[in-house]
């Protein structure tokens, strides 16, 4: 799952598994892709090596649990989770926290620095963390 409109590491996802040759479908594109990529609904459409599901936790409870369902269903695909608001370690108040296996979280900070922290998480719980910092030029 990449949180906090982290649109530069979920393209560069996206691309390198296009270069690899994965069929990748996604609900929608919020950035630009220099692969083939499908537009559609996971939920409705199997048989795709990847898929990108875009804001999962905005959806209402309705949705959430029909996305939750297919999780489930699908544990052995790869699913990019991207979620434009910025969620990081307070996963842990989202049922969604059960169906992520890594959690990227992108933050811009003040005076051109980005932070990434990335957590992996087993059983809904952060089991590990690291966090990246880049300063701009």
């Amino acid at each position: 799952m990449m949180t906090g409109n982290a649109k530069r590491l979920a393209r560069i996802f996206l691309n390198e598994w296009g270069r690899e040759g994965w069929k990748i479908l996604a609900e929608s594109l919020p950035f630009q892709v220099e692969g083939e990529v499908f537009i559609g609904d996971p939920l409705e459409n199997p048989g795709f090596d990847a898929y990108l599901i875009v804001n999962p936790l905005s959806r209402s409870k309705t949705a959430q649990e029909k996305l939750y369902s297919w999780l489930e269903s699908n544990r052995d695909k790869l699913v990019l989770l991207y979620e434009g608001k910025y969620i990081g370690d307070s996963i842990s108040r989202y049922r969604i926290r059960f169906f992520v296996d890594y959690l990227v979280a992108y933050r811009r900070e003040t005076v051109d620095t980005e932070v990434v922290n990335l957590y992996k998480l087993e059983n809904g719980e952060v089991v590990e963390s690291s966090k990246l910092v880049r300063k701009g030029r």
